[in-house]
């Protein structure tokens, strides 16, 4: 399907745009079904958050408006969204009348074996750290080269994802994902007010557990907590939640309260 540029059929964007020259901007990746993009009022409040923070004065309203009319014509795939805030001449100032630019690309869904949903996955532990940047910590910017170095440490068919930790050694999240821990029926994923993705498919499912009685925390989670865990699982807004097999030495199997995660996901996914 054609790439719109400013809700238009385009294939290219300006040499000055900023999202090019600076990752000036944010993206969200959408789940299509049925030509309806799954979680949209999350993706769309991570965006609006995003913006705010940046102060990239986008028209949310038009940028729904496109999606949801690139959703309907896309009918099964991935909505890829970005937000730039514009083209500008050479330096980090930007001007001030600069228009956000709205680039949307679609592509299949990805085609991930049924294993991985079904026995789980095992996490490369990534020697790649997250840097701490509070301003920019939970968002879904441009600037993504350490999950890119972090994706290149590992080639192999074994592993599925990566698993990422901060600067002290503390457990942030996976590559392309979130990870949750459980324990003693409690469910624990990481603080990311200082590093990390605030995954949209993760505020989900922290919600519906609150909805479910289910206890659960957000905190700094030491590497060795992961010792101690009865359960472990991945979650993004495409695949869903992903049980995990082992990282390192560290074993473990799919447990109730991820299978009873994973059938919510599945659900949000697809209504």
């Amino acid at each position: 399907m054609h790439s719109w540029i400013d809700g238009q059929p385009a294939a290219a964007v300006n040499l000055q745009n900023r999202g090019l020259a600076y990752g000036d901007g944010l993206f969200e990746t959408i789940a299509v079904h049925g030509g309806r993009p799954s979680l949209l009022d999350g993706h769309l409040a991570r965006l609006a958050l995003g913006c705010q923070r940046l102060a990239i004065h986008a028209d949310l309203a038009l940028v729904r408006d496109e999606l949801l009319r690139y959703a309907s014509q896309l009918g099964d795939g991935v909505a890829k969204l970005i937000i730039t805030r514009g083209d500008s001449q050479r330096g980090y100032a930007p001007l001030a009348d600069a228009a956000p630019r709205r680039i949307l690309q679609g592509s299949p869904l990805p085609s991930y074996p049924v294993e991985h949903a079904e026995q789980g996955v095992r996490l490369f532990l990534c020697q790649t750290r997250l840097g701490e940047q509070p301003l920019l910590a939970g968002l879904k910017h441009l600037n993504r080269l350490e999950q890119v170095l972090a994706r290149a440490e590992w080639q192999d068919s074994e592993h599925a994802e990566g698993l990422m930790r901060d600067g002290q050694g503390r457990v942030i999240e996976g590559v392309y994902s979130n990870l949750f821990l459980v324990r003693d029926g409690a469910l624990f994923t990481a603080d990311l007010s200082r590093c990390g993705v605030a995954g949209v498919m993760r505020a989900a499912l922290l919600e519906q557990a609150a909805l479910l009685g289910i206890p659960r925390q957000v905190c700094d989670l030491p590497f060795d907590v992961l010792e101690q865990a009865d359960e472990v699982f991945v979650c993004n807004s495409v695949y869903g939640v992903w049980p995990v097999r082992g990282v390192a030495a560290l074993n473990w199997s799919p447990g109730p309260l991820t299978r009873k995660l994973q059938a919510v996901a599945r659900t949000l996914l697809e209504t």
